[in-house]
């Protein structure tokens, strides 16, 4: 009798994964240990953000500016949750919208150049784009890498940090560029472990080259 199959591995990518979470955000799940529904907090920071921007946080340039990523912070408590709920896959999109609306708004209305704030949403989008495309094909990043990019909470912090202490332009250059070298470096150490494959000689025998099929 035939031992029976084993059951086939779930398609769905691990939402904690997409979450992005940050070490700020990580302790806090822990010390949750995964009792909290992950929706509701996180949609209750991004409504508080969201709320705080349209005032005109954007133009503020002090402590007040910590003031949505503290918001926000309440959705890190429910990190270690599994997100298996029925609409827990929402929680990577309000994480997301939320972190670009607070980098948006906040370097747009404080006099930080538009080019600058354009190249670094660009970069935590592309680091974004790498996550679930890593997630899609079962492919884990490296801890170490993921650690390195800060999360949605780290970058936000250190936006906040810049503006308290009046360097916000500093702290968007710094960021962006950190970004873009963590970004090029995983690129390259991706392409150089990727198998290269002949193609000469697979066109080559595709077309009836010296190895192809005779039959």
């Amino acid at each position: 009798m035939a031992a029976p199959s084993p059951p086939p591995p779930d398609p769905r990518p691990d939402l904690r994964l997409l979450r992005d979470d940050g070490h700020v955000s990580t302790g806090l799940g822990r010390l949750a240990a995964g009792a909290l529904p992950p929706l509701p907090p996180a949609l209750a920071g991004a409504l508080v953000t969201g709320v705080l921007l349209a005032a005109g946080l954007g133009g503020q340039s002090g402590i007040t500016l910590f003031a949505p990523v503290a918001a926000l912070l309440l959705s890190g408590v429910a990190s270690a949750h599994p997100h298996d709920g029925r609409f827990d896959w929402l929680v990577p999109p309000v994480l997301r919208a939320t972190e670009y609306l607070y980098l948006l708004a906040v370097g747009a209305g404080s006099g930080v150049p538009g080019p600058l704030v354009f190249v670094l949403l660009t970069a935590v989008a592309l680091h974004h784009r790498d996550t679930v495309h890593r997630a899609r094909c079962g492919v884990r990043p490296p801890a170490g890498a993921t650690r390195a990019l800060l999360g949605w909470d780290g970058r936000m912090l250190v936006v906040a940090a810049g503006g308290a202490l009046g360097w916000l332009p500093f702290a968007y250059g710094v960021l962006t560029g950190y970004l873009a070298v963590l970004l090029v470096r995983d690129a390259a150490a991706g392409w150089s472990a990727t198998p290269v494959t002949p193609l000469a000689e697979t066109a080559r025998n595709e077309w009836g080259g010296r190895d192809a099929s005779t039959t």
